[in-house]
């Protein structure tokens, strides 16, 4: 049983940690909630050993083990994947070479009465029994279903850690953490890399993990998938909940009308008091009782309702600069990576102020395709024509790794300010919840939430007329996030956002992709329409696509030769279907490009036949949305035959 006893923590005038207490119990898994620079991640440093608080103590049982999967990891580098993820057994190496010493002793000796060689033989038994519990004797296979589980490839095994990003050198680090079993797993945030499948992965693995879990995360499926218990921390003080993260939202609310229920009642109960005291002391033969009332009254336990922490981010994105009509037109985009292929002759044309949303299972193009767009990196094959007065702003997943942790928040700021701007930073930050002396902070003691603000803050220094947001809901808290959507709704420009989130992207956007087999899928409509058109639940299923293709492959294997010649027949009627539709909605629009030009000429609202004009465009915009929905329909029929040659 771990036990937080009386900590105290303040950093300058704030106090982080107020005297708080708390029992862990065996095999509890716990969701740390509460909000970004509350203490989530602090707390969990000083649970490790990290960090020293300035009051209490942890105690944490003799013998025991605990792994930390913080966010500020670093890897060695040259060593391959599976060698590096082994360095997970050097106590079972050590193991290893004691017992191969002790039976090499063992057959060198002759004394086999003595207590020194029947000590031996003991310890011989117990380093077998330790090895074996640690897994000594399927080191390997144990390594590799578990970087399989995260993610890594057959082929990725013996590639160097070099060669891999930040996110998946944390998934390494995460597989050594969990072949150790630790009796205390602390993860912080540690689904913000995974994809959807490894995500599910690793739901299972917690789910039957045999030690203790605490964990930090501001997905709500995960946290309810995984948690029995949440605590949340909120301005100083620590609130423990038996209860997942949807069923805590609920005792939430109903702990705090109780207190406030109760707060109200009490202070009653006292002005109630205070006026019969205040009465009794003006009378000679009452003040002995009302004396004795007031301490009564004083020594009463007072009920306290802390000030909630409310604060949110002020964010207003600059008015977009005016651009041309067709802001974006991309044309057959082909990506590879050597042998892997990532993008096929994909086209995307955006019209200044459209909305479209990224979606799709991790490693289908997503980010590939948004650095393509704003010249990260480079096509394999295709074009890129930026239209008149484009502005790109982008962020990226990991744009808070790259923010210089040497640097305060006023210096990362000021180096990245256009000279108009410089006067405006310390607002900026303001807007973004860092005030007065937190401008004098350095980066490296940010939390990962806060980091990402203030990246967030850094794209406010410049107009855009194109954001492209790489996950940009990765670390931030729930209030966060819906402070960034509203303003993303207010924003004026053009806007891609790539995201697994649902909740975010709800009636955020007016186009959903879908990125899918090397090819992209167009529906009008926000994320919960494009679920609904593709007849599935959640983002989960959109994503976990793998299990799927594959079935989709076997059945076409299995057909007859009769059934293979139908299925290409209704392939082919399909193809022909939606060149049919192309070409209606190619003349469609082009009909009303003529009816826009003429409606946007001088007078013409006052000419005879602008109400013609009007009433023929509405009823070509209508038939053109029936169209799409046509269109839509038929892609998803013609998906069906993807796989029959």
């Amino acid at each position: 049983m771990l036990t937080i006893s009386d900590v105290f923590i303040k950093y300058g005038d704030r106090v982080l940690m107020d005297h708080i207490n708390l029992t862990v119990k065996d095999k509890d898994r716990i969701g740390l909630v509460g909000r970004n620079g509350a203490g989530k991640s602090t707390l969990l440093k000083v649970i490790a050993g990290d960090m020293m608080p300035d009051a209490g103590k942890i105690l944490r049982p003799n013998g025991t083990t605990l792994g930390f999967l913080h966010q500020e990891l670093t890897l060695p580098l040259g060593k391959t994947v599976i060698a590096e993820t082994l360095t997970a057994f050097d106590e079972v190496k050590k193991i290893e070479v004691r017992i191969g010493a002790i039976t090499k002793e063992l057959e060198e000796r002759t004394d086999y009465e003595s207590d020194a060689y029947s000590d031996l033989i003991q310890e011989l038994s117990d380093s077998n029994e330790r090895y074996t519990i640690l897994g000594g004797h399927t080191m390997l296979a144990d390594a590799e279903r578990i970087l399989s589980g995260l993610g890594f490839k057959t082929g990725d095994m013996e590639r160097l850690t070099d060669e891999f990003s930040g996110g998946w050198k944390m998934r390494i680090e995460l597989a050594k953490m969990l072949l150790q079993r630790p009796d205390y797993l602390l993860l912080d945030e540690p689904t913000n890399h995974l994809d959807i499948e490894s995500i599910i992965w690793l739901e299972e693995f917690l789910k039957s993990y045999e030690g203790v879990v605490i964990l930090i995360s501001h997905d709500k499926m995960f946290l309810d998938c995984v948690t029995n218990r949440t605590v949340e921390i909120e301005l100083g003080s620590l609130y423990d909940y038996k209860a997942n993260y949807s069923k805590y939202i609920g005792l939430r609310k109903e702990r705090k009308e109780k207190t406030a229920s109760a707060y109200k009642n009490q202070q009653r109960v006292i002005a109630h008091k205070e006026k019969i005291i205040n009465k009794f002391m003006a009378k000679a033969n009452k003040t002995k009782m009302a004396q004795s009332m007031k301490k009564q009254l004083d020594k009463m336990e007072r009920i306290e309702i802390l000030d909630e922490d409310t604060a949110v981010m002020d964010i207003r994105f600059p008015p977009a600069p005016r651009s041309g009509r067709v802001i974006l037109d991309a044309k057959k985009i082909t990506k590879n990576y050597d042998e892997i292929h990532v993008l096929n002759g994909v086209d995307l044309i955006l019209e200044r102020g459209e909305r479209v949303a990224f979606v799709g299972q991790n490693g289908q193009g997503k980010t590939t395709l948004s650095k393509i767009l704003i010249g990260i990196e480079t096509a394999t094959a295709g074009d890129i024509e930026l239209g008149h007065n484009a502005a790109i702003g982008y962020y990226a997943q990991n744009q808070a790794e790259t923010l210089h942790p040497d640097l305060t928040l006023i210096e990362t700021m000021e180096r990245k300010a256009p000279e108009d701007m410089r006067t405006k930073v310390r607002h900026i930050l303001g807007a973004f919840m860092f005030s007065g002396e937190d401008a004098e902070k350095k980066v490296k003691v940010l939390s990962g939430g806060e980091r990402a603000r203030l990246a967030m803050a850094c794209m406010l220094l410049h107009p855009f007329n194109i954001l492209v947001l790489d996950e940009p809901t990765n670390h931030l808290d729930m209030l966060s996030k819906e402070v960034l959507k509203n303003a993303l709704k207010k924003y004026d420009g053009t806007l891609i956002v790539v995201s697994h989130d649902r909740e975010f992207l709800s009636g955020l956007t007016d186009k959903t992709i879908e990125f899918r087999d090397k090819k992209l899928y167009e529906y009008l409509g926000d994320v919960d329409y494009f679920l609904q058109k593709r007849k599935l639940r959640d983002m989960r299923e959109a994503e976990k696509r793998t299990v799927e293709k594959k079935a989709s492959v076997q059945e076409n294997n299995g057909l007859s030769a009769e059934e293979k010649k139908k299925a290409w027949e209704q392939k082919k009627n399909w193809q022909k279907k939606i060149k049919n539709i192309e070409n209606k909605i190619s003349r469609s629009e082009s009909e009303m490009e003529k009816l826009e030009k003429k409606m946007g000429e001088q007078n013409f609202y006052t000419s005879p036949d602008a109400q013609e004009t009007i009433d023929k465009y509405d009823n070509l915009k209508a038939s053109l949305d029936e169209l799409m929905e046509e269109w839509e329909t038929a892609q998803e029929e013609l998906e069906k035959y993807a796989d029959v040659k």
